[in-house]
């Protein structure tokens, strides 16, 4: 597990080497080379190394893994390159974050996160990347491989990392939104979350609920907020909750259905998806009307 800085945003030299697996001296000749030492000043203290500092160091570990070489791969991660890091394949990103995970290296999988977000978009991040990994933990779930701490280190870095993406992008864009809800029961967000930053990457007014909301809570939005689609998301049968989508259509409202978990329910004239494609199909397009 990753060392733990006591003062967030300023990191001793010693624990910045602890984290990225190599010796003082070598943290030390990067600065003196390539002039990515420590920048946050510390009242009394010698100056130590900020969350971002830590963060460019991490991705400049990465670009060298892939090929860069050093001097190329320090101006890059720091700025002050034109040069196009080498592409990277969706398998390798999904090895880094698997083995980032496994180790709960919950820095490492946040920086990862960020440069596959901003690199791919959240679209091609969950469908090329995110959910390959998530799948590849509930196969070892399967399997009986007990890997619940990797599972939650991933998923959390995960929601935080499109939280993160999502405050990119301006809260309030003019229009009725798409109101984006998962059922009452449902713990699993991540494909709500993942659709959610989509929608915000490509303008669409969005307002996103999270999980376990009260029934009555999503109604009374559902009423006051006025969206143009309201989607709900169920990943099992246990979850999805019909009587919800039959009150919210009573109020006049379009009605979408979001996920497996709808599927055993037949038809029942709610616009039904499962995959985010669809899903951000089905929103562009009401948003559009």
């Amino acid at each position: 597990m990753e060392p733990k800085n006591v003062e967030t945003g300023a990191w001793a030299p010693g624990k910045v080497a602890e984290l990225l697996g190599v010796s003082p001296v070598t943290l030390r000749s990067w600065s003196a080379r390539y002039g990515i030492g420590p920048s946050a000043a510390v009242t009394g203290r010698h100056r130590r190394y900020s969350d971002a500092d830590v963060r460019r160091l991490q991705h400049m570990q990465r670009l060298v893994a892939r090929g860069m070489p050093v001097r190329e791969a320090a101006a890059a991660a720091f700025g002050d390159s034109t040069a196009d890091p080498p592409g990277v394949p969706a398998a390798r990103r999904v090895r880094e974050l698997e083995e980032a995970a496994e180790e709960l290296r919950s820095a490492s999988v946040a920086g990862l996160l960020d440069e596959t977000l901003g690199t791919l978009g959240p679209a091609a991040a969950w469908t090329d990347v995110l959910a390959p990994v998530l799948r590849g933990l509930g196969d070892r779930w399967q399997r009986g491989d007990v890997c619940f701490a990797s599972e939650w280190a991933l998923t959390t870095e995960i929601s935080l990392a499109f939280e993160r993406f999502s405050r990119g992008f301006p809260a309030a864009v003019p229009g009725r939104p798409v109101l984006l809800a998962c059922c009452p029961a449902e713990r699993h967000s991540l494909p709500m979350e993942a659709l959610r930053a989509t929608l915000a990457e490509a303008g669409v007014p969005v307002a996103y609920l999270g999980q376990l909301v009260p029934a009555e809570t999503v109604t009374d939005l559902a009423a006051r907020l006025d969206p143009v689609l309201v989607l709900l998301w169920s990943l099992a049968p246990p979850t999805a909750d019909d009587l919800l989508a039959a009150r919210v259509r009573d109020l006049g409202r379009v009605v979408g259905t979001a996920g497996p978990g709808w599927q055993h329910l037949g038809d029942r004239g709610f616009a039904r998806v499962n995959d985010l494609a669809s899903a951000v199909e089905l929103a562009v397009e009401h948003a559009g009307a």
